[in-house]
């Protein structure tokens, strides 16, 4: 009687980049550019001159993009622990992998109004001098990519919702596509603003 012969591993279609220091987002990225490589014609894009590529998401009825070097990470909404006489936008303090985080509503930062949290809920974790914050978000897009022919006039800019009340000083440019304007968003100026680190550090 012959054994059975052990079962072989399923050989993974991709194979994890060997260093494990790489962020997340590197790792998707290498990921993303490994199953685009033959594709006809997509290298050339992804290296064309002034391609802007990140995070796109919505807040309020605003869509929004950040680079992928102004994200630390994407996750689901924590538990978080309220602060007591803390900024009506600070949620509070969430417990993420041993380190406490400040969770922020940045739809009520920017609009003075509380989002509503569902159970889909996402943050952004940003760097921010001193240690990460999270941020809220009503909406997750992913990945993103414009280029020069899809950016906005500045004038345009200037007169479009995007630029409205505080998100004119996080919003300095905007792309045009598929029917929405996607105003480019300073995660790194946010995180250096006064008012947002006095109450997030």
């Amino acid at each position: 009687m012959v054994a059975d012969e052990p079962e072989q591993a399923p050989v993974p279609f991709f194979q994890a980049p060997s260093s494990p220091q790489l962020p997340a987002f590197d790792i998707l990225d290498d990921y993303e550019r490994r199953s685009l490589a033959h594709v006809v014609g997509l290298p050339e894009q992804l290296e064309a001159p002034g391609l802007w590529r990140g995070v796109g998401f919505r807040i309020g009825g605003k869509r929004l993009a950040s680079g992928f070097d102004e994200v630390v990470e994407i996750m689901p909404m924590p538990q978080v622990t309220p602060v007591p006489g803390a900024q009506p936008w600070l949620l509070g303090v969430a417990n993420i992998r041993g380190n406490l985080l400040p969770i922020v509503d940045l739809k009520q930062f920017l609009e003075g109004e509380r989002t509503v949290l569902h159970e889909g809920q996402r943050v952004l974790i940003v760097r921010q001098p001193g240690g990460d914050v999270a941020v809220t978000i009503d909406e997750l897009f992913g990945q993103r990519s414009f280029n020069e022919s899809q950016l906005q006039p500045s004038e345009t800019l200037a007169q479009s919702v995007l630029a409205e009340g505080r998100y004119a000083h996080f919003i300095d440019r905007a792309y045009d596509l598929a029917d929405h304007s996607w105003g480019i968003f300073s995660l790194e100026r946010l995180a250096r603003t006064p008012e947002f680190r006095q109450a997030a550090a």
